[in-house]
């Protein structure tokens, strides 16, 4: 199984499996598979009509009395209802490692297609006919949550699984979380590989960012049984957590077998509702991959002291001996076990807690995956809303019983997601390597110095109006209901986060002012050192939720020893008043950047940059005492087509600072562009510091066209 890449985000690798050749299945194991009907029309033609409402669950069939598997089932024995309606069985098959045909060394010899993962070890390289009657196992090690103790615990089951139980049908990955999310060995059926890479874990500390969870963590400061707010913290790890395992399961997304995830855990924390969307995207994702999790609590059996444990200092008032320590204690860990037993039930699986052998989960794990019944249906029901759907799924068999997922999320539109839905959505795609096209969005940005380790980074985005569906109609309602989602950020060369921006925007467009010609603006601002930044913007129109993303490279010079220190230049062809303190306000009025550089030619084209540090002249012999040295900047705008010069703005010359406090000169010029043709210019700006020698003759694109064909600017309000 070639490729369980990693993609770094959002402080944690996702990870990404790859099976080389695999096609997409008519039963894809997401739970909603793709499924195409082709009718023909009476003019001959054909429509191609998609119902993308393939569901697929595992049924395990047994003797009521015996416990054995009962085989020889038929696709019509069965019957099975989606929240009491009857649904009609459209995928059939009937899977068991008895029938599986071993993989021979030179499949699992290595990566097939060149390349390695994490070091070149073993992996399978197998098509998906290959995985038919296998049994994948993820054995998932989270780190973080676990002591030495509850690791080497873990460890030993593991290996002693490995070594005696492990069977020839089965095929093994590892993935552990610690500092980051690493596939550590890849699908192999290589037992002394996989003993050997479980043994790295053994004595592991101090990887991750929890310190361990017991039983006896909580210290109840008075006789209520008061603990600590370490709600914040629990919430952020909790869904870190959750994020991991979302990601392994979406990496097994297209591999139709029945997959099992022993997920090793000394606990999770969750806060109340705060952890709830990050759990439901997990389960959603392991039904969604038919991944059944069986979640064992490393801590093993607890036996809770009231006074607490050496993990704790020593307690205070009266809550170990009214029973009030006591409890907290006990409902601090059934809390952490309460996550781990919602994934194992929503997704198929089992919770393993309160024993000191792990030996039952793997053997729960095996019996559940041994032989199963993999059946399909498509929902009667073609609502989006996102809602739990019951399965209840019966046989004609008297005397048989059946194990199966008791139901799954149906898909959810942008319409019918929630508030916490919609925002993971929003720094998913912001840490996502690809780029959201599904709306067009422009971005720019410029520098001014504030100070010689400081610059003021004011960014620009733009979406223009034609992409907001809900302008186009013309509705007034929808004009001021419409509402842009805007989430960026800013990396260092290190790859830290040291900026970011997040804001809804209401528009409030006037629907006179024909909002589709127009261009939706948004400008905000960030204070950064010089150096090397990566931004990247994502953008969301609230009413389908098409989003667009921009990402553009940044360099802030450090002007100590530019002969001439100079910040960007910005064009515009509109200034608003603003009350703002900010080097793109000057008079009370803000210059909002034009990043497209394209003007119509009943506008004018409004520049403002900024020289740092001038010159100063020499104070002549016989000037009066207390004169103080002033300077002679001077400064043009020259209008080229072709090799032609068209126009050429008066010279302007700045002789003292304009700019307190910062020491710099403002200059701003004012082109009216009525008496220029329409077409493309290439503009040379003339700066010349005429006391020190220095100069600069920056060259920059603009397009002038006709007023009717080009598109006004709306500025979003702030």
């Amino acid at each position: 199984m070639k490729g369980w890449a990693q993609r770094i985000g959002a402080g944690i690798a996702a990870v990404a499996l790859v099976v080389p050749g695999a096609q997409p299945a008519l039963a894809q194991s997401s739970g909603q598979a793709s499924g195409a009907q082709v009718t023909a029309t009476p003019q001959g033609g054909f429509v191609l009509k998609m119902n993308a409402e393939l569901v697929l669950t595992n049924v395990v069939a047994r003797d009521a009395k015996t416990g054995e598997l009962a085989r020889g089932l038929k696709q019509s024995d069965f019957s099975i209802q989606e929240n009491g309606k009857q649904q009609q069985i459209s995928t059939f098959d009937f899977e068991s490692v008895d029938m599986a045909t071993p993989l021979n060394e030179a499949t699992i010899s290595g990566l097939a297609a060149g390349g390695s993962v994490n070091g070149g070890k073993a992996a399978v390289a197998a098509r998906p006919e290959e995985l038919r009657n296998h049994r994948l196992i993820v054995m998932f090690f989270d780190l973080t949550s676990m002591q030495p103790e509850d690791l080497d615990r873990s460890v030993q089951a593991a290996q002693d699984f490995l070594r005696a139980k492990m069977q020839p049908a089965d095929l093994v990955a590892l993935v552990s979380l610690g500092d980051s999310l690493k596939v550590d060995q890849d699908f192999t059926a290589d037992k002394n590989a996989l003993i050997n890479e479980v043994a790295v874990y053994n004595g592991t500390e101090g990887q991750g960012f929890a310190g361990g969870a017991n039983a006896n963590s909580n210290q109840v400061e008075d006789t209520t049984g008061y603990t600590p707010d370490e709600s914040e913290y629990n919430d952020i790890n909790t869904d870190r957590e959750l994020f991991a395992l979302r990601a392994v399961a979406k990496s097994l997304e297209k591999i139709t077998e029945k997959k099992s995830l022993l997920y090793f855990s000394g606990g999770i924390s969750r806060d109340g509702i705060e952890n709830q969307a990050s759990l439901r995207a997990a389960i959603n994702s392991a039904v969604r991959a038919n991944l059944a999790i069986y979640s064992v609590d490393t801590r093993g059996l607890q036996a809770i002291s009231p006074l607490g444990d050496a993990s704790t200092g020593s307690l205070r008032g009266t809550g170990a001996y009214n029973g009030g320590a006591i409890t907290n204690n006990m409902n601090a860990n059934f809390a952490t076990q309460e996550v781990m037993a919602t994934l194992s039930s929503g997704t198929g699986g089992k919770a393993f807690f309160d024993s000191n052998d792990f030996a039952p989960a793997f053997a729960q794990m095996e019996r559940d995956t041994s032989a199963y019944y993999a059946i399909g249906f498509r929902s009667t029901n073609p609502a989006r809303d996102g809602r739990y759907r019951k399965l209840t799924i019966k046989v004609n068999r008297p005397g048989t019983a059946l194990e199966y997922r008791p139901g799954y999320y149906a898909p959810a539109d942008f319409q019918h997601s929630g508030r916490e839905d919609r925002e993971r959505e929003l720094e998913e795609q912001l840490a996502s390597d690809l780029p959201a096209t599904d709306m067009a969005v422009y971005l720019d940005a410029m520098y001014f110095r504030l100070d010689e380790n400081r610059l003021f980074v004011p960014v620009s985005l733009i979406v223009p109006g034609s992409q907001i569906p809900f302008v186009k109609g013309g509705d007034k309602d929808s004009l001021r209901r419409a509402t842009l989602d805007i989430i960026g950020t800013v990396i260092d060369e290190a790859k830290r986060p040291i900026g970011s921006a997040r804001e809804t925007v209401k528009l409030n467009l006037d629907p006179s002012l024909q909002a589709r010609q127009k261009n939706i603006q948004y400008t905000t601002s960030f204070n950064l050192p010089p150096g090397k930044y990566r931004l990247k913007f994502v953008v969301r129109e609230n009413q389908t939720g098409r989003m667009g993303s921009f990402e553009a490279e940044i360099t802030l010079p450090d002007m100590k020893k530019a002969p001439l220190k100079m910040s960007s230049i910005v064009l515009a062809s509109m200034r608003q008043p603003s009350k703002k303190t900010s080097p793109l306000v000057r008079g009370g009025e803000e210059y909002v950047p034009n990043i497209s550089h394209v003007f119509r030619q009943d506008q004018h084209l409004y520049l403002l940059y900024e020289i740092y540090g001038p010159t100063r002249e020499k104070v002549a012999a016989d000037a009066p005492k207390g004169t103080k040295p002033g300077i002679n900047l001077l400064s043009s705008l020259e209008l080229i087509q072709g090799s032609t010069k068209v126009y050429e703005t008066p010279l302007v010359q700045a002789r003292a600072i304009n700019v307190e406090g910062r020491d710099a000169v403002a200059i701003e010029l004012d082109v009216p562009l009525a008496g220029l043709k329409a077409g493309p210019y290439i503009c040379q700006l003339n700066v010349i510091d005429d006391a020190g020698g220095s100069f600069a003759f920056p060259r920059f694109a603009l397009l002038v066209k006709e007023p009717v064909a080009a598109p006004a600017t709306a500025v979003a309000p702030r």
